[in-house]
């Protein structure tokens, strides 16, 4: 998971506590702790919630992590003497901020590869080929010869295929050997 409750909840109190006088978040602590409270009593509540009912323990966390970051800013306004809250006043919450942000990138930067991985696998063809017995000494013989498997083989050959014009199929003469190619690279 790269998002927990307190990071849900740091980024949440920072955008909404902008601009906000020390009572407007003296306020918002008073409504975090009763939310806390009753959150809780929905834990300890015996009433069934179905199978697919939502898990109490969500908000439970959610309205705990919120109440500890107003108390936070509450505490940075009471310390900085400040009228207002002002984000970029509180290096805490700045430097939270600035690791979110450095993880979501990251988790864009991974997603990115992920998609890139997925398009190039749709590309990729596995296929099992069945071929006549004379081509098939003829395949594992020269795989043999080259050091590789007549899998291989067939590789470097599909690999150095090439289509005119006209549709003609050939492949150019080659010496096939152990060098790396695109599947083998991965």
């Amino acid at each position: 998971m790269i998002w927990t409750p307190e990071d849900v909840a740091r980024d949440q109190v920072r955008r909404q506590a902008a601009g906000m006088s020390a009572h407007q978040v003296a306020r918002a602590v008073d409504t975090a702790v009763v939310r806390v409270r009753e959150t809780r009593e929905e834990l300890r509540s015996p009433a069934p919630r179905g199978e697919f009912g939502p898990d109490p323990q969500e908000p439970a966390d959610r309205w705990a992590a919120l109440l500890s970051e107003w108390q936070r800013v509450g505490a940075h306004l009471a310390a900085a003497g400040a009228g207002v809250y002002d984000g970029d006043q509180d290096e805490t919450g700045s430097a939270w901020a600035r690791e979110r942000e450095d993880r979501r990138a990251t988790a864009l930067q991974n997603h990115a590869a992920w998609a890139e991985q997925q398009r190039q696998r749709r590309d990729e063809l596995h296929a099992e080929l069945w071929v006549s017995a004379s081509a098939g000494r003829r395949i594992r013989a020269a795989a043999a010869r080259a050091g590789l498997s007549p899998d291989e083989m067939l590789a470097r050959l599909a690999e150095r295929v090439s289509i005119d014009d006209g549709g003609a199929v050939s492949v150019a003469p080659f010496t096939p050997g152990r060098t790396p190619v695109a599947s083998e690279e991965r």
